[in-house]
């Protein structure tokens, strides 16, 4: 940051002394300032801390943009963590950020692992599970239910599960309900898909 900081300074005082070599050449007085030199002195005048906030600032913006491009391709509920970048303040930028790390994370592990089912959000997904298990992968229902969507052994089967749903990681029972919702919609989960 500091090297930044010194080619931006040299820069504004090569074109404060190129606006004074001009004011020579065209023969001025040197101490009536040429049209725009009070605005090259006042880039220089700008105080190098809020300069360098501001480009602070402006990297968390791009951060901020690079990240929720990234969560609309891969399907990450945004509906409720969009900011307006050109009032939100720095403080706002970098809770944003720390909140959707994580997100894009998991959803590209779990694209990774399993491969990305189209036409189905994870907000879809986790309002589901939520209302089903509480979000818990590991639910067990005596009446015959497992995991994070409560599955039964002949739809988990169905959809390409093995053995006990409740056992398989958090990712794999997040793809086999998207599959399984892509198949057939809410209908599985009568009440919690409404």
């Amino acid at each position: 940051m500091f090297r930044k900081l010194q080619v931006v300074a040299a820069t504004c005082a090569l074109a404060v002394g190129l606006t004074a070599a001009a004011q020579a050449a065209a023969g001025s007085d040197s101490r009536q300032p040429a049209a725009g030199t009070d605005r090259e002195l006042a880039v220089v005048g700008l105080p190098g801390a809020s300069f360098e906030r501001s480009i602070e600032t402006h990297t968390l913006r791009v951060r901020y943009r690079e990240l929720t491009t990234a969560a609309r391709k891969l399907d990450v509920g945004l509906e409720h963590n969009l900011l307006s970048e050109a009032v939100a303040s720095r403080p706002e930028l970098e809770s944003a950020i720390e909140d959707l790390e994580p997100m894009i994370e998991k959803a590209r592990q779990r694209e990774l692992e399993f491969g990305s089912v189209a036409g189905v959000s994870q907000s879809t997904l986790d309002a589901i599970a939520a209302c089903e298990s509480g979000g818990d992968p590991t639910a067990v229902n005596a009446a015959g239910y497992y995991g994070k969507y409560q599955f039964d052994t002949g739809t988990w089967a169905a959809v390409g599960g093995s053995g006990n749903p409740a056992e398989a990681s958090e990712a794999e029972q997040d793809y086999r309900a998207a599959l399984l919702y892509s198949r057939a919609g809410a209908s599985p989960w009568p009440v919690c898909g409404q």
